[in-house]
């Protein structure tokens, strides 16, 4: 009865197939294929009743049917090749071949097939061979159309990743049969392939034969690619692809050579760039794997063709490339292992280098004199024994001939080459004595350097100071009265050379050689320094006197790059600041400036050593927090005393000083500083603090007139406690919250209030969730919301509710939209709307003392993103909703969101919201015109295809506020007017004559910066429309 049962279902399911496939073959219904091939999967049916029900097609007279049939079977395979079994394969492979003789349209289908049967991995030892034999015979594989080409590569690359061993057992007959079949192919999706094979044939050793050239030759034939890929290319296949593809087949092998070498030389006295830049980037390719042998022939040429591409290119891109090449043969000839009747082809080629270029070298003012130079720095690049060779013979010619030649310009054209060879030395590193030329011409190299550093041109002490700080680098090279000579250069030009550029230069290379000779600095410099801002030289002017204490700080900072040498320049500093405030001096703001911005650039570059930040922080941060105490104290005592360290602008230089010295604090270290520094704002506790006997007691959240310079000092504490790592708990946290809270909210002070609003909002951003913080944020909720409905502190409860909201969006609290509803709700309020939208800027942009990553706030990614989408729809309504006198509040808010958002997402929204900004360039509000615009310009160039629907608005606009009064909206407007000419030309031609007469006017005004803008826009018209743009 089962067996009854089984059998009938078994025929029906051969009736089923039998059914599918006549649909397939004759009803031409495709998706047939997809049935037969599922019951194949799940047994069904086998691949053999299969093969019998198409028996009727496969045997038909039609090969359209036959075609059809095969097309069938060959789906079913793609989709079932891992189920067959080892017979099944054996026997489909021998059906399959046999087919290849059939009529051309049935070989497409055949050779899919035969692609799933080589996706088998029961494929047995012999049938690969078989099967390419079978397709190099019977298929001209280049009458086939793309697809099908590409099916036959598909088959051999299959072959070769699985039966590699088969494959190379046919010997140079799978390489002869491969040329037959690539030779003539055209399509570049098929060429990828075709050359994958042939780098696979060279990698993997496979026997090439007599059939190298043949190889070659049907390879070489597409170079230099010449292939433009159509527009809208679906593929994406660029023309670089095929360039490095060739290029990776043509520099394979050294076989390759005898025949690449004439061609690279014959292409690179080519008229077409392209064609030469192809041929120089293949052959420094080649060196990588050609020995002398492969070389010696053509050298000759090689050098000659070289030679003329950088003596007289007019193209930077060729030179670049030859000289890259040069430095590949040299390095090629550098690598091969000589015997000992072998000819040094390396000595024989630099030898004809050097006498084509040497002689050049005497002539500084013409033409061959840098191409000459670059050539002989390209090929003695690449080896140290290279470097020998070509500076034994330039170096004494060099220093020859600077001493030849009096000119400036002469002795800086022959003193920027002999920095070049110099820098080669550099690359190489320290060398024996006895090997080295440059040692040996130590006396003259340090007199020619030191020399140009005494020279009045300071374009030629520019080139000296480069050429000491490579000299200062290669060790063992200076003695030790050459660098007590080199510290006393760079002390004289960096205070007392006229020109800023020789000054900055020479503090850049105390500051590269500090690290590498940190006793002599620290011995010889930084005493001089010291003395120099302790003297006082009254014949000197006040300004020159300035100008050199400036200097002094500035060379202090600079060398500071040595944890040695930060110990002596530090304590130098802080005596200076005291000096400062309180000596003769007292009351110089700008003095105390300068000091800082030292000091701030001395932490930047402590911060990259824990022990250098350490002791920088302990020596710092303590000794500003006692002066700024003791000022305040004085303010109250004796007022002009402590008078310009409270100055506003004094205290945030400061807040950076502070700031960097304590962000890269471990945090074991930043807990230690944190229990004293609190403690002293909150008790008074001023004990750690140097010279710590106070006139009074200091207690800055204390109510009392006598006590608003204290308070003043909550921008320190901002900088310390809002840069403390994350995980560096605060004592008394709580209540140092309630008091900022309490102080931001009730200052008279704005500098004051504004401090403990942002050091509020630093210390919440980084509060740890909880039932703590949630309080702490309902306590701010209760402050703000009266502040801001009357009374006289409604600025300062409006600068809080930013700080607070931007603490909360920057970590997306949850708080952060009830906060962003009560601002957008300010944007109607006639006497806050204005700061409110104001606001929206502080909401978006980077802060850049608080609430950022580099102080180790909580910001999470795409925050801006966010705002966007839960704010803009609220402010456009906000827009329509409102009454005429507040309607620019809200258009400045939305500029200033949109032009802090990322120009991708702006794009994007671009459509919604560019006639509210186009209406927002009529506002009279200039910050507002200027975000407008600010936004605008990229938006022109991104997005030119939206942005050219409002031409003439936008072309009406921008003409119109180029007039303005306000000197940065017109320098906006005629940026944004010279973006529009990348919109389409047919959209901006009938407006061309009418912008060009309109920009005439902007060329007289009566600033510069606008002029420039206005002659960069007004070209840019006048060119509109010609040829070539």
């Amino acid at each position: 009865m089962a067996a009854a049962r089984a059998e009938a279902e078994a025929q029906a399911a051969v009736t089923a197939l039998a059914v599918s496939v006549r649909d397939f073959v004759t009803g031409q219904q495709d998706g047939r294929a997809a049935e037969v091939a599922a019951g194949l999967k799940d047994g069904s049916w086998t691949v053999l009743q299969l093969v019998e029900a198409l028996g009727f097609c496969l045997e038909n007279t039609d090969p359209r049917v036959r075609g059809r049939g095969m097309q069938l079977l060959s789906q079913v395979l793609l989709e079932c090749y891992s189920v067959l079994q080892e017979k099944e394969v054996l026997h489909l492979v021998l059906f399959y071949e046999n087919r290849l003789q059939d009529h051309h349209l049935v070989i497409p289908s055949v050779l899919q097939g035969l692609r799933a049967l080589s996706m088998c991995e029961v494929l047995s030892p012999g049938l690969a061979v078989s099967v390419l034999k079978a397709i190099f015979q019977e298929v001209h594989v280049q009458s086939l159309l793309q697809l099908d080409r590409h099916t036959v590569y598909s088959i051999i690359t299959n072959f070769m990743g699985t039966r590699e061993e088969e494959l190379k057992g046919l010997g140079a007959d799978f390489t002869f049969g491969f040329i037959q079949v690539m030779d003539g192919e055209k399509d570049p999706r098929n060429l990828l392939v075709a050359f994958q094979i042939v780098r696979d044939l060279i990698a993997k050793n496979y026997a090439l034969g007599p059939f190298v050239e043949e190889l070659f030759e049907v390879t070489s034939c597409y170079f230099p690619i010449d292939f433009t890929p159509p527009p809208n290319d679906p593929h994406g296949i660029q023309r670089e692809d095929l360039i490095l593809s060739l290029r990776a087949v043509l520099a394979s092998t050294p076989q390759f050579a005898e025949f690449l070498l004439p061609l690279l030389i014959e292409k690179m006295d080519s008229d077409l760039q392209s064609a030469k830049l192809d041929a120089l980037q293949t052959l420094a390719a080649c060196c990588a794997i050609y020995g002398q042998k492969e070389l010696q022939e053509f050298l000759p040429s090689l050098w000659s063709s070289l030679r003329r591409e950088v003596f007289q290119t007019a193209s930077e891109k060729v030179e670049a490339e030859s000289l890259a090449a040069l430095h590949a043969l040299s390095a090629c000839l550098s690598r091969s292992v000589l015997s000992s009747d072998t000819e040094d082809l390396l000595d024989s080629f630099l030898s004809s280098i050097l006498q084509d270029c040497r002689h050049h070298l005497c002539e500084p003012d013409m033409k061959l004199v840098w191409p000459s130079a670059k050539i002989l720095q390209a090929a003695a690049g690449a080896s140290l024994r290279a470097c020998h060779h070509i500076t034994r013979s330039v170096l004494p010619l060099l220093l020859e001939q600077y001493t030849k030649h009096p000119q400036s310009s002469q002795r800086r054209t022959i003193l920027e080459m002999l920095l070049g060879f110099l820098e080669l030395q550099q690359k190489w590193g320290h060398v024996e004595e006895e090997e080295s030329t440059l040692l040996s011409l130590q006396a003259p190299v340090c007199s020619v350097v030191f020399s140009a550093l005494t020279d009045p041109s300071v374009q030629l002490q520019l080139v000296g100071i480069r050429a000491l700080t490579v000299l200062g680098s290669l060790r063992g090279f200076l003695s030790p009265s050459d660098l007590e000579l080199v510290v006393d250069h760079l002390i004289r030009l960096a205070l007392c050379e006229e020109d800023s550029q020789s000054s900055e230069a020479a503090m850049e290379a105390a500051g590269s050689l500090a690290p590498i000779y940190p006793k002599v600095f620290s011995g010889r410099m930084v005493p001089r320094l010291e003395e120099e801002l302790q003297s006082e030289q009254e014949e000197e002017s006040s300004r020159d006197r300035c100008s050199l204490r400036q200097r002094c700080l500035q060379a202090l900072a600079a060398v500071s790059t040595h944890t040695s040498i930060v110990r002596e320049t530090v304590p130098v500093l802080l005596q200076h600041l005291r000096k400062v405030q309180k000596g003769s001096e007292a009351g110089s703001a700008q003095d105390i400036i300068s000091v800082c911005q030292s000091l701030h650039r001395v932490a930047l570059r402590c911060q990259q050593d824990a022990e250098s930040c350490w002791y920088y922080h302990q020596a710092v941060v303590p000794c500003l927090l006692a002066m700024a105490v003791q000022a305040a104290m004085q303010e109250s005592t004796h007022p002009p005393l402590g008078k310009a360290l409270l100055q506003e602008e004094v205290l945030a230089a400061m807040v950076p000083v502070i700031s960097a010295a304590t962000t890269h604090l471990s945090p074991e270290l930043a807990a230690q500083s944190v229990s004293h520094v609190v403690p002293l704002f909150l008790n008074g506790e001023v004990s750690f603090l140097p010279q710590n006997s106070f006139p009074c007691s200091f207690h800055p959240f204390q109510d009392g007139e006598c006590l608003e310079a204290q308070r003043r000092l909550v921008a320190l504490l901002m900088a310390f406690v809002c840069s403390l790592p994350r995980n560096v708990a605060i004592p008394q946290q709580e209540w140092l919250l309630r008091e900022l809270l309490a102080l931001s909210c009730s200052c008279n002070c704005p500098f004051t209030a504004t401090t403990a609003a942002k050091c509020f909002a630093g210390l919440v951003n980084k509060h740890p969730a909880g039932q703590q913080l949630d309080e702490i944020l309902q306590l701010a909720v209760n402050r703000i919301e009266p502040g801001l409905a009357e009374g006289p502190h409604r600025t300062q409860a409006l600068t809080l509710l930013l700080w607070v909201t931007k603490a909360l969006v920057l970590r997306y609290h949850p708080l952060s939209s009830h906060l962003t509803d009560k601002l957008l709700g300010l944007l109607s309020d006639t006497e806050l709307g204005p700061a409110a939208a104001d606001g929206f800027s502080l909401l978006m942009a980077e802060s850049p003392d608080v609430l950022h990553k580099g102080c180790h706030a909580d910001v999470r990614i795409m925050f801006r993103q966010r705002f966007f989408t839960d704010n803009v729809p609220k402010l456009v309504q906000g827009f329509h909703g409102a009454g005429p006198d507040v309607k620019a509040n809200y258009l400045k808010g939305l500029s200033h969101v949109l032009n802090h958002l990322p120009k991708p997402v702006l794009v994007t929204e671009l459509p919604t919201l560019l006639s509210l900004l186009l209406e927002a360039l009529s506002c009279s509000d200039r910050v507002v015109q200027l975000s407008t615009l600010s936004c605008l310009q990229p938006l022109l160039l991104e997005a030119p295809q939206i942005m050219s629907l409002h031409v003439d608005t936008l072309v009406t606009k921008f003409l119109s506020l180029a007039s303005s009064p306000t000197m940065a909206v017109r320098i906006a407007a005629l940026r944004c007017a010279n973006a529009l000419t990348s919109l389409p030309t047919i959209v901006l031609l009938p407006y061309k004559a009418r912008v060009i007469r309109a920009l005439a006017k902007p060329l007289d005004d009566k600033k510069r910066l606008v002029r420039k803008e206005a002659v960069a826009a007004r070209g840019e018209w006048f060119l509109l429309g010609s040829p070539g743009r």
